[in-house]
């Protein structure tokens, strides 16, 4: 086995890919895997043939990476490689679509719109309320992310996700209450995490680079309850074609209601990231997780 660690590339995650990857290597070799870090963003995916790679592990986040274009060219050369299929990749990279789907299943998910340049800004406040949350539909680590107190802040809001981003803007329903993450590894999901960052905003800096967040594992939550969670959890990452391992993102209003919000085919595997946290919980270190995660690498 010569396993490649994809890691970098071009989106607005690179930085994070970097970190993740890095840490995924190091794993990897700690355990004898003949392992070596390759970027996209500076190496040809054709490469990977030619230097005999036979796995890929995917520590790519974002675009490029995680949303099924990358898993369609491993597929065309045959390699296995980590984590979610061409399908459940694309659907999952696309909060709107994944909503849809939710939805017509009758899971919960916050309502929404999809936002235009030409719309009225106050009648989107009153059609969701105040607050709400603006967001890109497909980027990840709540890059381009806005919480909206007052309808004269929805035009920037919107350009932020739609031109910064150059991606579909999604406003969504706010809901007030804890946020809580399902890891998600094999047909299991692993203790749900309570995410307690300061002010309650779990932006991109209080992600990966701040202190200040608290990740409470075991979670508070009773028994009964996180199981119930867990059950949806597991359903909403199938319903979206997730496969193999991954994290689904939602909260709690204050009745105690879930609300979800997202999956992630590739999520971080950084020194804050959150399925490594939970695996330690049930006794699996970063290394094994890695190992169990390669494990299940397969083509298509």
């Amino acid at each position: 086995m010569k396993v490649a660690v994809l890691m970098g590339g071009k989106s607005a995650e690179r930085e994070v890919s970097l970190m993740s990857g890095t840490g995924v290597l190091k794993a990897l070799r700690a355990k004898g895997v003949d392992a070596h870090a390759f970027d996209p963003a500076e190496r040809e995916l054709a490469e990977l043939e030619r230097d005999g790679f036979t796995h890929c592990f995917i520590a790519l986040h974002g675009r490029g990476g995680e949303d099924g274009t990358l898993q369609g060219a491993l597929e065309m050369m045959g390699i296995p490689y980590t984590g979610s299929g061409v399908l459940g990749s694309a659907i999952g990279m696309d909060k709107w679509r994944s909503k849809m789907i939710w939805q017509a299943a009758g899971l919960p998910t916050p309502r929404y719109r999809v936002l235009a340049a030409g719309d009225d800004w106050n009648d989107v406040a009153r059609d969701l309320g105040l607050p709400l949350i603006v967001k890109p539909a497909n980027e990840g680590s709540t890059l381009g992310l806005t919480k909206v107190t007052h309808a004269s802040q929805l035009a920037a809001a919107y350009r932020l996700a739609a031109e910064t981003y150059h991606d579909l803007a999604l406003a969504e329903s706010f809901v007030d209450g804890p946020e809580y993450t399902a890891g998600i590894l094999g047909d299991s999901v692993l203790p749900l995490i309570r995410i307690e960052a300061p002010q309650g905003n779990y932006d991109y800096q209080n992600k990966y680079f701040g202190d200040g967040t608290r990740y409470l594992c075991p979670c508070g939550l009773p028994a009964a309850q996180e199981a119930e969670l867990k059950v949806l959890s597991l359903e909403a990452f199938r319903l979206v074609g997730g496969t193999d391992w991954g994290r689904v993102d939602f909260m709690l209003d204050q009745a105690g209601a879930p609300w979800l919000l997202e999956i992630n085919t590739s999520p971080g595997m950084t020194g804050h990231s959150l399925v490594p946290i939970a695996a330690r919980a049930v006794g699996l270190s970063y290394e094994d997780l890695c190992m169990r995660i390669l494990e299940r690498a397969h083509v298509g």
